[in-house]
């Protein structure tokens, strides 16, 4: 590890401070509004609810670990369902429940230690359920890059703004250097726009017509919805959050490796799962998607040698603050689908393709049939929609793959002992699972 230009607890020149926030904010951007934008829910609330939980987790974390909250991708799928069966109200209950999921979690890693964890979600469970997150979101993104979303109807034209947006971001993860190779889906996102806007597919009365200051419609517990907490709705949210707890110890694990600290002893996994859940559970009280922590701006991190977790605090600030400009969100709103669409075509093959890189680094023997038969049934119902249907109660999709994956694991023979360092190799790269 080379010798950090600003510790953990080193504070800024005034100067600089502006500077190296928007950094950060620029790493996460694309992909915490791409989320709101895929759910239907509001993209400021969503920039408000990462600043709010980001400083949550440096506190709750005694201002010692540099991390970013933004909206989590894998709870994409849950929260469209939930959507659809009950409205956005229940996407947040959802959402808030897995938060205390977060907490039961690290009470229990508190008191027990993380192994027990690591045996329940090793890689050849983790890893198939994250190829599940991605493949079962391709409908959509495809269907968003090809199609005119005002008729649902194929349109080249659509489609080409959708090309043009892929294609950048391509470029840019793959050629861009120092800190453009951290923004590769806000910069992808920008040159899409710039096209859309010469085909005449932008509309930026909403943009002209906005104020500068405005206050967000957050979505309110009591108020705003009736809060019904139901069994369908836990077994939509709890099987995906107990696999983003193991994204986020691979993600502790290399952020300590970046700046020399041992995040599992101090200030804990326990507190930084905490933390983590915390956050999301803020989001949920006012609007926003789930949250966990960014691998981009552990990418910042790494490339700048700048760990100052006043920096980060910057960063939440300023979104916090762009939440309530007007403007912003309204040209946020003008982002054609085609171009959204574009961007989750690479993003969501990433969250699968990382599935996958989790199963190489971690070694998963494929000639082992007890392995086969794992990663074989958790992509087939996992990806088919399977579904299971007693009374009221029902089991589906992407929470019956993770159940049966977690339970084959635990049921057949030849189980090996988790490795401590078991989920750090699959994480060291900047593409993880949002």
């Amino acid at each position: 590890m080379n010798k950090p230009i600003l510790d953990i607890k080193d504070v800024p020149k005034p100067a600089h401070w502006l500077t190296l926030s928007l950094q950060h904010l620029f790493a996460m951007f694309g992909a915490t509004i791409l989320v709101p934008y895929l759910v239907d829910l509001n993209p400021a609330i969503a920039l408000i609810s990462s600043g709010l939980a980001t400083i949550a987790f440096l506190i709750i974390t005694k201002w010692q670990v540099p991390a970013y909250l933004g909206s989590s991708f894998a709870f994409i799928a849950p929260i469209i369902a939930a959507k659809a069966a009950g409205g956005p109200g229940a996407a947040m209950i959802g959402s808030f429940m897995a938060g205390l999921v977060y907490g039961a979690v690290a009470l229990i890693i508190k008191k027990a230690g993380y192994r027990w964890i690591m045996n329940l979600l090793p890689p050849i469970v983790v890893g198939p359920v994250i190829i599940v997150i991605g493949l079962a979101l391709a409908g959509t993104a495809v269907g968003m890059a090809m199609n005119n979303p005002e008729t649902g109807e194929y349109s080249m034209l659509h489609f080409s703004a959708a090309l043009i947006t892929l294609a950048a971001t391509i470029i840019f993860s793959i050629y861009a250097k120092g800190m453009l190779s951290m923004v590769p889906i806000l910069a992808g996102i920008i040159i899409g726009y710039v096209y859309s806007l010469a085909m005449g597919l932008i509309d930026f009365s909403l943009v002209q017509n906005a104020a500068w200051f405005e206050m967000p419609e957050f979505l309110i517990p009591f108020a705003d919805y009736e809060v019904r907490v139901t069994l369908d709705l836990a077994l939509l949210m709890i099987p995906v959050a107990v696999v983003t707890i193991s994204e986020h110890i691979g993600h502790q694990l290399v952020l300590g490796k970046v700046v020399g600290k041992d995040y599992i002893k101090e200030p804990g996994l326990h507190r930084s799962i905490l933390a983590d859940g915390i956050g999301t559970m803020i989001s949920a009280l006012i609007g926003g998607p789930p949250k966990t922590t960014y691998g981009e701006n552990i990418g910042v991190l790494a490339i700048t040698k700048i760990y100052s977790v006043y920096v980060l605090a910057g960063a939440a600030v300023i979104a916090i603050i762009f939440g309530f400009i007007g403007k912003v969100t309204a040209l946020i709103s003008s982002i054609p689908t085609p171009v959204m669409g574009g961007v989750s075509i690479l993003l969501f093959g990433i969250i699968a393709s990382s599935g996958l890189r989790m199963l190489v680094d971690s070694k998963v023997d494929f000639g082992n049939n007890r392995n086969l038969v794992i990663a074989s049934v958790i992509l087939v119902l996992g990806i088919g929609g399977a579904h299971i249907e007693i009374w009221a109660f029902k089991l589906e999709g992407m929470a019956l793959a993770a159940i049966s994956g977690v339970l084959l694991n635990l049921i057949l023979p030849g189980r090996e002992e988790a490795k401590e360092d078991m989920f750090e190799t699959g994480n060291e790269k900047k593409n993880n699972v949002a």
